[in-house]
């Protein structure tokens, strides 16, 4: 049992993101079972996901007012692909050596963010200080489940040498 949190367990729960994006404290306890929780740890990985998701609502909003401003005027013109540049991006910032194979349930989903935020600025709706509340609601039903080979303590050197 670990005192505190390691760069390697910030590697774990950015890529556990790939996956779900509102992970519950009693989640989090049982896909770090190698650390010994107390009020502090689970402070500090609830807000490292609160980090992981501020990122990537910063850049869902970019990129829906760059297409707008593209003169895109359709969600359909809203694809995520592993070669656009917002996956580029979210890679880049959550995968960083690129050494984890994206599952593909997380271009789906960052494509309906994409969209509701894309929807959401066209119908005016950005103008409410809290407009950015009803993406969330959607988006969090989205979590999928987190695999398995996410609970060992081992889990980086078993997904990054498979």
């Amino acid at each position: 049992m670990q005192e505190g949190l390691s760069p390697n367990h910030l590697k774990k729960a950015k890529l556990m993101f790939f996956y779900t994006r509102y992970p519950s404290s009693n989640m989090l306890k049982t896909y770090f079972s190698d650390v010994k929780f107390n009020r502090c740890i689970t402070s500090q990985l609830i807000k490292w996901f609160s980090n992981f998701r501020e990122f990537y609502y910063i850049q869902m909003e970019k990129y829906a007012r760059q297409a707008i401003n593209d003169g895109v005027t359709s969600t359909e013109e809203l694809c995520i692909t592993r070669d656009c540049e917002l996956y580029r991006a979210l890679n880049m910032h959550y995968n960083k050596a690129n050494d984890f194979e994206v599952p593909e349930r997380f271009l789906e989903v960052a494509q309906i963010t994409l969209r509701e935020f894309f929807n959401a600025i066209i119908a005016g709706k950005d103008v409410d200080p809290s407009w950015k509340k009803a993406i969330y609601k959607v988006i969090c039903k989205l979590d999928s489940e987190v695999p398995e080979i996410f609970r060992s303590p081992n889990c980086l050197q078993e997904l990054l040498h498979e």
